[in-house]
C-alpha cells in the first residue's frame, strides 16, 4: 500500500537513523529529510519534542503516524509498504528466529556495547569517561560477534537466501564495530561487504550525513 501522505525522517549521523533511511530506500519510497543531530540541541526544540518526546532520533512521521525507535520504523516500512521478503512470514519458527536476530542485534551489540563505547568516548563530554566499561564493551562485542558468525555459517543474510529488515539492524552493528576497529570474523566482514554493497545503502548513507556536511 503506497499513499500519498507526508513521509518525514527526523535524524541523521548515526547508525540508528540510518536505519530509518535504509528502509526506505529499499522499497523506494518518497520521504523528506530532517537532518537533526544527536545532542546539538536540535532533538530538544519544543517542535521536536512535540513529535518525540524523548528527544531522540529518528522518528517517523507517516502522515498522521508517529514512530520512534529504528528497529521499530524497519518493521513498520517493510510491514506496511514492504515486499513479502522483507518479513518472515506467518510460520511462529520463522518470526522468532528474525526477533532472535533483531534483540540480539538491538540489545546485545547495540545497547549493551556500541552504545556504551559512543557514551564513554564520543559523548564523553557528557557522560564521563569510562575506559574499563569500554574495554569490556569492546571486549564483549568481539565475542558476540564470534557467536554471530556461527550462527550465521555460510548464509548470505541473517535468514538464509533472502534480505530482510534484519539485516538492516546487524548490518549497521557490525560496520559502526569494524569503524571502531573491534575484531569481528572474516565471515561477518563478508557478510556487511555484501549488504552495504546495496545500493539502498548506498542512498541511505548519503542522506544520512548530518546538516553541514561535506558531501
Amino acid at each position: 500500500e503506497h499513499t500519498g501522505s507526508r513521509r518525514i525522517v527526523w535524524g541523521a549521523g548515526t547508525p540508528r537513523t540510518l536505519r530509518a533511511h535504509w528502509i526506505l530506500h529499499e522499497l523506494g519510497l518518497p520521504y523528506e529529510r530532517r537532518r537533526i543531530g544527536s545532542r546539538t540541541g536540535e532533538s530538544q526544540t519544543p517542535e521536536y519534542l512535540a513529535i518525540n518526546p524523548s528527544g531522540k532520533i529518528p522518528t517517523l512521521q507517516d502522515g498522521d503516524f508517529t514512530l520512534s525507535e529504528s528497529a521499530a520504523i524497519v518493521d513498520y516500512i517493510a510491514g506496511r509498504y514492504g515486499r513479502a521478503d522483507l518479513l518472515p512470514g506467518p510460520d511462529a519458527r520463522e518470526r522468532a528466529r528474525y526477533d532472535q536476530w533483531r534483540f540480539f542485534a538491538m540489545m546485545e551489540l547495540d545497547a549493551d556495547t556500541l552504545y556504551v563505547i559512543r557514551r564513554h568516548e564520543d559523548l564523553q563530554a557528557v557522560y564521563g569517561e569510562a575506559p574499563a566499561a569500554c574495554a569490556t564493551a569492546r571486549r564483549v562485542f568481539a565475542q558476540q560477534a564470534i557467536a554471530a558468525a556461527r550462527r550465521l555459517g555460510d548464509a548470505p543474510y541473517v535468514m538464509g537466501e533472502r534480505f530482510t529488515g534484519a539485516d538492516i539492524l546487524f548490518t549497521t552493528c557490525i560496520t559502526g564495530a569494524l569503524r571502531r576497529g573491534i575484531e569481528v570474523p572474516p565471515s561477518l566482514c563478508d557478510y556487511a561487504a555484501r549488504t552495504s554493497a546495496r545500493p539502498a545503502y548506498r542512498f541511505a548513507l548519503a542522506d544520512n550525513q548530518p546538516a553541514g556536511a561535506p558531501p
